[in-house]
């Protein structure tokens, strides 16, 4: 993994920041599929962040289906993002963006998308929870 550096002068907090830097290695290439991130105790101590910074960049993640954690095996890159120039990613980032403004939950956001998706595909969709 490429260094992560934590700028405390950033408006941006910590967490965040870990998270995008996170993500942009993952996206150039850098954290293949399958690759172990650090334990959140030795990236915290690394960064010089509390565990709970790290934690929740992991968290959200997670969340969002890049990384996976298993006890025994630590936190892995779950899955690929697709390239710069994908439509699919262009929509889904503007779709991301849209859900965090009207203060969206992640769950809630991709229960419309299956929605939405099954709508278009002929298929009678369930309602999407709010």
């Amino acid at each position: 993994m490429a260094r992560i550096a934590v700028d405390s002068a950033s408006r941006t907090p910590p967490w965040r920041q870990v998270r995008d830097q996170i993500l942009a290695q993952i996206d150039e290439g850098h954290l293949a599929v399958g690759t172990r991130l650090p334990p959140i105790r030795q990236l915290a101590a690394d960064l010089g962040v509390a565990p709970g910074t790290v934690a929740r960049a992991y968290k959200e993640l997670e969340a969002e289906g890049v990384l996976h954690t298993a006890r025994r095996h630590g936190t892995v890159v779950a899955a690929a993002l697709p390239g710069r120039d994908d439509p699919l990613r262009t929509a889904a980032e503007t779709y991301a963006a849209t859900a965090r403004e009207l203060g969206v939950d992640v769950r809630t956001a991709l229960a419309t998308v299956q929605w939405a998706f099954d709508l278009t595909a002929g298929t009678p969709p369930k309602r999407p929870a709010r």
